[in-house]
């Protein structure tokens, strides 16, 4: 098959840029990201599960799969996702997949192992750990892997010295030998997070480490809006109660785009209060209800960039008295300081009393991303592109020899090729036309090593007179 080099107006990179819209609602501390409905699984279950019979290479091999026999399911949650309300699944992997211990082993021997054995393997041994005992006593590489019911990742040291980032440099050197297997989990998920901050910044020595991490960057942020600053004329954010609000990156990309964030409270169904950045600078104003307590008052700034959203309003959105925090005795008035209670707080610190399940919060806003794109354009022109390797092409029963030498290479011009054009009419052979189907386009570098290989959801018809140009686009 011949190559076809790119010309010049053939390839070129572009930049899509999108703003993908998010929404969170909270209630009774559960989070819906995207009005996504938590699913529960129909093999994830809860509960134990029989492990079912598989095909065998040989019956000693029976015993590593433990078929037949009831295994409990330890997944942390049961839903189809395999994770929890209102995350979002980095991969979308282990889809309805339960995780049991099987005892099943992949790779390395393949049998039945037994630690008494002189001849360098163990037999008769029937379970992963067991096996995974001997081989550290006698200081061989653990070259297997656990049949746990879910995909996972795992790397084998060596001398490249790829790991996972859990992994110490330590614990690489010393806890690990080359040829050992290391593990990782799926799923991997994400969610937000709230963290109500009593001691920011105390002068009594006592801070909050996730906000002292953010002070610079207040106060870098302080020539959008005074509201960023640390220290300003009217407040100290180092002894002020704060309500930080974590994003993770996944949920907007590059960062959350200016004059989208909106934070909504209610209570018992309606709208309390309403929290907008529609000057773009940063400050979360209160646009609503019209004319409520604190209309126009600035309770907190959002960092666009990092994700983080740190609301400061204190004042009162309503008179009743609801237990957001500590035990069913502690009540205070809604404020801002209390939004997205239930959100994952890293504290623990929401009330499940029956006044708190009442409130709910809504908030949304629009991503930033921006996704580089590589355009080509593979051309089938005219009298090209109208032979095929595949054996079909010729017809049945003819030799496809080449003739090759030092000198020469030549192919054979005597095959026939056969004749696929259809007839309309019954027992009767169009005339032949030269015509292949295109079914996949092949990239190549410039060393002619295939990088990229683009299928046709369906073959396209070509014959010598057509003319096509196929467009191919890589997401980088």
């Amino acid at each position: 098959m011949s190559y076809k080099k790119f010309g010049k107006n053939d390839f070129f990179t572009n930049t899509v840029r999108a703003f993908p819209k998010v929404n969170f609602y909270i209630h009774q501390g559960k989070v819906y990201y995207n009005n996504t409905p938590d699913q529960q699984g129909v093999r994830n279950t809860a509960g134990t599960i029989v492990i079912p019979s598989v095909p065998l290479i040989d019956d000693v091999a029976k015993n590593e799969f433990n078929q037949g026999t009831t295994v409990t399911n330890t997944n942390t949650f049961t839903n189809v996702r395999n994770i929890g309300y209102g995350h979002i699944s980095l991969y979308e992997y282990n889809i309805d997949r339960p995780y049991v211990r099987t005892d099943r082993i992949v790779g390395s021997f393949s049998g039945l192992l037994t630690a008494s054995s002189t001849d360098g393997k163990i037999k008769n041994v029937t379970s992963y750990q067991e096996r995974k005992t001997f081989y550290n006593a006698e200081a061989q590489p653990i070259d297997f892997v656990e049949d746990l019911g879910i995909i996972y990742p795992f790397i084998t040291k060596d001398g490249a010295r790829a790991s996972w980032k859990t992994v110490t440099d330590l614990a690489y050197s010393t806890a690990f030998k080359y040829g050992d297997v290391l593990t990782a989990t799926y799923p991997l998920s994400a969610s937000v997070s709230r963290e109500y901050i009593v001691t920011p910044s105390g002068s009594d020595g006592t801070f909050n480490s996730h906000y002292v991490a953010l002070r610079n960057r207040l106060n870098y942020y302080g020539y959008r809006s005074m509201a960023y600053t640390v220290s300003a004329s009217y407040a100290n954010k180092d002894q002020q109660t704060l309500n930080l609000i974590s994003i993770p990156s996944i949920f907007y990309g590059t960062k959350i785009n200016p004059g989208t964030v909106s934070l909504r409270f209610y209570l018992s169904g309606s709208l309390i209060g309403e929290l907008k950045d529609y000057r773009q600078n940063g400050e979360l104003i209160q646009v609503g209800p019209e004319s409520s307590v604190g209309s126009g008052s600035i309770a907190g700034v959002v960092l666009y960039d990092e994700g983080f959203i740190l609301l400061t309003g204190s004042w009162d959105l309503n008179t009743e008295d609801i237990g957001f925090i500590g035990d069913s005795s502690t009540r205070d008035k809604p404020k801002w300081l209390y939004y997205g209670t239930g959100m994952y707080d890293t504290t623990g610190s929401y009330n499940t009393h029956a006044t708190f399940r009442s409130a709910s919060f809504n908030m949304s806003f629009k991503g930033h991303t921006e996704t580089q794109v590589m355009t080509m354009f593979a051309h089938a022109g005219k009298g090209a592109v109208n032979y095929s390797n595949n054996p079909t092409f010729i017809q049945r029963g003819q030799q496809r020899n080449e003739h090759t030498s030092s000198q020469i290479y030549e192919q054979r011009s005597d095959v026939l090729i056969k004749n696929i054009v259809s007839s309309s009419y019954h027992d009767y052979s169009a005339p032949f036309k030269r015509q292949v189907f295109i079914s996949r386009i092949g990239v190549y570098d410039q060393y002619k090593n295939l990088i990229g290989l683009a299928s046709l959801s369906r073959p396209v018809l070509k014959e010598s007179t057509d003319n096509f140009s196929f467009k191919l686009k890589l997401d980088i």
